[in-house]
């Protein structure tokens, strides 16, 4: 069974979300200079490239990213390719083959969207009502292929608080273009930062 890695490299110049901190990779020991070893300093945000977002991320003091359950993290989950032009509804999801999948991967037009050299504002998002959809369906992970699952310049945050406040893992920056819709092993562990809002972390396929 083949794995695919569905994980963005992290490096200077990648696209971040709007905002967010910039990436630096420097050289704090160099070989080439003479020292012992090489050794880099990297600077970058907690929610880089393809990374998880904690409770705490939009709810003051909940859950940091070092208490995800791991059973949650690794398991079966669907990669599910939506048709939608700006926002997943009710009536994509109808049309899904959701039944017995609790870890949900959406693969949209967003994909094509790492092929660009700059964030992109219109990216496909999840509705607020889609959302309670697939918190009542018992979902605990869901994935989305660019830097965010909630509409950009959503008041509130109403899609991330709902679905962090009800316990779901939401995974966001990932990089799909290779990847056939169906059924796959999802591989996914974030750094373990204690108390974190969020992490860069590596995702892998396998089916």
């Amino acid at each position: 069974m083949a794995f695919i890695d569905i994980s963005l490299p992290i490096r200077e110049g990648m696209i971040v979300y709007e905002g967010d901190p910039d990436i630096t990779v420097r050289p704090a020991l160099s070989l080439e200079r003479g020292d012992p070893a090489n050794v880099s300093t990297l600077r970058l945000g907690s929610h880089t490239g393809t990374h998880m977002d904690a409770p705490r991320h939009f709810i003051d003091g909940a859950a940091g990213i070092d208490t995800l359950l791991l059973d949650t993290l690794i398991g079966p989950a669907l990669v599910a390719e939506v048709d939608a032009e700006r926002l997943i509804e009710p009536a994509h999801l109808a049309r899904l083959p959701l039944d017995r999948h609790t870890r949900v991967i959406f693969k949209t037009r967003n994909s094509s969207l790492w092929d660009r050299s700059s964030f992109a504002r219109e990216y496909v998002a999840l509705s607020l009502e889609a959302a309670k959809i697939l918190i009542e369906r018992g979902t605990t992970l869901l994935g989305i292929d660019y830097l965010s699952i909630e509409a950009f310049g959503a008041v509130g945050h109403p899609v991330h608080k709902e679905l962090l406040g009800a316990g779901m893992v939401i995974l966001e920056g990932l990089d799909l273009r290779r990847v056939t819709p169906g059924p796959y092993e999802l591989y996914c562990l974030p750094l373990r930062i204690a108390g974190g809002d969020g992490s860069p972390c590596r995702a892998v396929l396998r089916g």
